[in-house]
């Protein structure tokens, strides 16, 4: 197994803008997801160990929040990305198995359906 102590742990930074902020939950949630399947396709998988960190402030003059998000990862290869959720302190945190299950039949129903 590959030694996790020493690897580097890099940021993947997102920067933008929300109006509405009955949407700021959602969205954090949302962009969180989605900088992690970013970070997948690139070989990376998200740092479990260290919580991705989403910062705000509000514009008064422009009436919307500008906001920050943070998500830290470790390289660990495009093949081994695909099946790895996460790294907590040393351990790679494996994709359940239900889930790969589920995509895998999802994906053989839609080549059946074509």
């Amino acid at each position: 197994m590959d030694n996790l102590y020493h690897k580097p742990i890099r940021n993947f930074t997102f920067d933008g803008i929300i109006k509405n902020d009955s949407a700021i939950g959602r969205l954090r949630k949302e962009l969180v997801r989605l900088k992690n399947l970013e970070m997948c396709e690139l070989g990376y998988v998200i740092r479990l160990d260290i919580d991705p960190q989403f910062t705000i402030k509000y514009n008064s003059e422009q009436d919307y929040y500008e906001f920050t998000l943070t998500v830290y990862g470790t390289y660990i290869g495009k093949k081994k990305a695909l099946c790895i959720m996460g790294i907590d302190g040393t351990q790679l945190v494996p994709t359940q198995k239900n889930k790969l299950k589920e995509l895998s039949q999802g994906q053989a129903s839609q080549l059946k359906t074509k």
